[in-house]
């Protein structure tokens, strides 16, 4: 969910840490958006050379050491995160790494803020190697005035936290904001592989109302405190620890694979989805730094029926990839230069920036990574697809947006051969994409067909945001309401059909968010498909019920359709929302369509409305009306079919 804004020194070694961009650099944002796709050169040029204990990662990337002095980097990420607090639609991208060691003390302790298109990991090569003592928070945004001030994280999107142990201590803080560690989020942001020892929130109820929230992911971390839920109104938390429990919710919260997590016996009234064992599990592949001071990747191997955290008896399952294996592009690099990098067998890092493509940047070979850092942003050109895997097993790829141009796009990321027959794939081995996000619109106008395509069989999407963005800062020329959600100049401007389409069979996704698309948001035609979680917002800028009526006369598009043909098929935890601000009185059928047959089974599905537009009924014309009246208010389906 969202809703309008406005616009808006090198430490000495390793020991110490490197500050890879100043704070002073931080505080100006200079920008770093490069075109990728200009004149293809007739050579890729020589092999990279890169220092496996010192690799060039960018001037977006900041390492610190436990040697770099604490008030160095407490002003440095103050710097980032001032730059960054409002920067939504901003074209800066940064990551920031902590070596291991400790940071912060009881008589000290760290605390940060995180602003957007910000990473903030650890390099241990597990959780317990980097330690910080203090608070790393999000907070509410306070988009009104002093008579209504409007604080909300309904807008608190892409960034990111990973891969270290906080010991929780807000000591010092104001009254309120001292009794947890703030992560007010909603879409596109993740928690990974956190080892958390005190009170967390995940809203901030310190600020002025109304102090809404709306949607997240944690997987594999553990949290010896109850994590107290509030606002949010759909959340996935995957294979992790819960020693304190989980308190409250408001529509749909989903645990799978969760070791204390709630009973879920208690639906709807408690809205919790509850699943013992997650069907299929990969963990996001992480930058590390090994005994020796050398850069590497570790690359989580597939599960399957898996059960909290990836790390309890060590180091996560998995292969290492050196640093050197990689090919660190930069803004600025070609797709001539990226590609022919990749034929030869590199990897893929892809620094923080704003890459515009032009061409497809290709992945063929089988068990290719792909591993965006700081929310590094891959934006479509000329009409181009950013990105396309071929038909191969246990390609990953992790960490990247993707963004749809002025010039539609096909698509922004192609999984497979599209209307191809001998797919090469291996249950064992699933091509995944992890923390994939995608974009139409926002910054710049955008236009694409279908955002997220899969043909190939046995895909893993473990967590992805596919947004038709609902407000931006793009300039329309003008029609009263540029710039403002539900408005008529965006619906014929940023224009999508679908956000996922999936043929391929074997299929499974936790943590599928898909938004405000012109047509179905979700069409699922794949045998054996499993999502955990599935979040929809319909579209809220229909201009007129004609606009939002399918060919045959059906009133509305259903936000998660499953194909006629299919015979097998789970859904576990999925909510379709309405708010039709551009026109309150468009109606919509139903909130999921799917074929009656014994196999398609839908486990905890509902629809809610947001104040505008009404849904009729939730599946197949199952589950009673949600019109405005009873806006928060939400209907639910338990098992479709009934038992």
């Amino acid at each position: 969910m969202s809703s309008p804004i406005a616009p808006d020194g090198r430490a000495t070694d390793v020991a110490r840490g490197r500050t890879l961009r100043s704070a002073t650099a931080v505080a100006a944002g200079a920008a770093v958006v490069t075109v990728l796709a200009g004149a293809v050169p007739a050579q890729a040029g020589p092999p990279q050379r890169v220092d496996p204990r010192d690799p060039d990662l960018g001037p977006n990337v900041t390492v610190f050491g436990p040697g770099t002095p604490q008030d160095e980097i407490q002003a440095t990420m103050d710097a980032l995160h001032a730059a960054q607090v409002d920067a939504e639609m901003s074209a800066e991208r940064h990551a920031v790494y902590f070596l291991p060691g400790t940071y912060g003390s009881p008589s000290d302790p760290l605390q940060v803020d995180v602003g957007y298109y910000t990473e903030v990991a650890g390099l241990g090569a597990s959780p317990g190697d980097v330690t910080v003592e203090g608070a790393i928070e999000v907070r509410n945004r306070c988009l009104g005035d002093d008579a209504n001030p409007n604080c909300i994280a309904l807008v608190n999107f892409w960034r990111t936290v990973a891969n270290l142990t906080l010991d929780v201590d807000t000591s010092g803080q104001d009254g309120c904001k001292a009794t947890a560690n703030f992560w007010a989020v909603s879409q596109a942001v993740s928690m990974r592989r956190l080892d958390v020892r005190g009170p967390v929130s995940l809203m901030d109820y310190c600020t002025a109302g109304p102090q809404y929230a709306s949607g997240g992911f944690i997987a594999d971390s553990r949290f010896d405190t109850a994590v107290t839920n509030g606002s949010q109104q759909q959340w996935l938390t995957r294979n992790s620890e819960l020693g304190g429990g989980w308190s409250n919710g408001v529509w749909n919260q989903v645990f799978s694979g969760v070791v204390g997590a709630p009973s879920g016996a208690g639906f709807p009234a408690e809205p919790y989805t509850v699943l013992d064992e997650t069907p299929v599990s990969r963990e996001k592949p992480y930058l590390f730094v090994d005994d020796d001071g050398r850069y590497a990747v570790r690359v989580p191997e597939a599960r399957t029926g898996t059960r909290g955290v990836s790390w309890a008896d060590g180091v996560t399952p998995g292969r290492t990839v050196p640093i050197t294996d990689f090919y660190i592009a930069r803004p600025g690099d070609s797709v001539a230069t990226i590609n022919s990098q990749l034929a030869r067998g590199k990897h893929l890092l892809l620094t923080p920036g704003v890459y515009d493509v032009g061409r497809s940047i290709r992945v063929s070979r089988a068990d290719t990574v792909v591993l965006g850092l700081g929310h590094a942003t891959l934006t479509a050109t000329h009409g181009a697809v950013p990105l396309v895997v071929g038909d191969t097993e246990g390609v990953v790829v992790a960490g990247v947006t993707i963004d749809a141009g002025a010039e539609e796009s096909p698509t922004l990321l192609q999984v497979g051969k599209a209307h191809g027959t001998n797919h090469r794939s291996d249950a064992a081995n699933p091509v995944t994409l992890s923390d994939v996000y995608f974009r139409v619109g926002g910054p710049h106008v955008g236009k694409v067909d279908v955002a997220l395509r899969i043909d190939a069989d046995d895909v893993l999407v473990d967590h992805t945001w596919v947004w038709r963005g609902d407000h931006g800062v793009e300039g329309f020329p003008t029609d009263g309401s540029a710039g403002v959600n539900g408005d008529t100049a965006r619906w014929a401007t940023n224009t999508g059909r679908n956000g996922v389409v999936v043929e391929g069979d074997r299929v499974t996704a936790t943590g599928l968010f898909v938004e405000h698309f012109q047509e179905h948001n979700t069409i699922w035609n794949g045998e054996d498909g499993t999502v955990v979680l599935y979040q929809n917002e319909l579209p809220y800028d229909p201009p007129t019920q004609a606009d939002w009526t399918q060919p045959d006369g059906t009133l509305g598009w259903e936000g998660y359709v499953v194909g006629d043909d299919v015979r097998r098929h789970r859904l576990f935890g999925a909510g379709v929302y309405v708010f039709n601000q551009n026109n309150p009185a468009i109606v919509t059928e139903n909130g999921f369509s799917v074929p009656e047959t014994p196999g398609v089974r839908l486990h905890h599905v509902m629809t809610v409305n947001l104040s505008a537009g009404t849904i009729e009924h939730v599946v197949n014309g199952v589950g009673d009306a949600v019109p405005p009246s009873t806006s928060g208010t939400p209907e639910y389906v338990v098992d479709h079919p009934a038992p």
